[in-house]
């Protein structure tokens, strides 16, 4: 899948764990809502290329209890996100304070945009006299033209690294993309 994360939870975990995504420098941040929710309670793993998120809301108990209004939603509730092959799974980080659990999914390194130096470089060749040159004459013209080809061929290797770094940025602008739309 090429985005970087999807989500795949049901209407009941929208609105129970009501979720923000975004990405912010060099990773993307996840933050969802859970009022009320135990720390103790949640639950953040990764399998596979899917991060799963539980947390339980206990709900009150009790004999004496006559409900009168009940909306707050009590239970185990889960949310999921497919993550795609530009983030680093393995550098997850979670928090949670004041009910909101904030995930940070850093950028893998092999998806970040990156500069390409191209070396170049000439050689100079001298001759001392006359007779070097006419014997040489041959020879140099060889040499210019093995010359223009590794210059042509330089030229070719730098479009293609141009054209490389052109479809991998315009991978990760589809990652985030699909990222909004999650």
């Amino acid at each position: 899948m090429s985005s970087a994360l999807e989500s795949l939870s049901s209407a009941t975990a929208h609105r129970v764990m009501p979720m923000d995504l975004y990405r912010e420098g060099e990773s993307f941040k996840v933050r969802l809502d859970l009022p009320g929710v135990d720390p103790a309670s949640l639950d953040v793993d990764v399998e596979d290329k899917t991060l799963t998120v539980r947390a339980e809301r206990a709900g009150v108990a009790g004999e004496d209890i006559q409900w009168l209004t009940r909306e707050r939603s009590t239970g185990t509730f889960a949310r999921q996100l497919t993550l795609g092959r530009s983030v680093d799974v393995e550098n997850i980080k979670a928090d949670f304070a004041d009910g909101v659990l904030t995930l940070t999914i850093p950028v893998a390194e092999e998806a970040k945009p990156r500069k390409i130096e191209v070396a170049h470089s000439s050689e100079t060749h001298q001759v001392d006299n006359e007779a070097e040159k006419s014997e040489h004459g041959s020879a140099e013209q060889s040499e210019d033209s093995a010359d223009k080809k590794i210059e042509d061929g330089s030229s070719e290797k730098a479009e293609h690294g141009t054209a490389e770094q052109a479809e991998h940025k315009a991978e990760v602008k589809a990652d985030e993309r699909e990222l909004v739309s999650a």
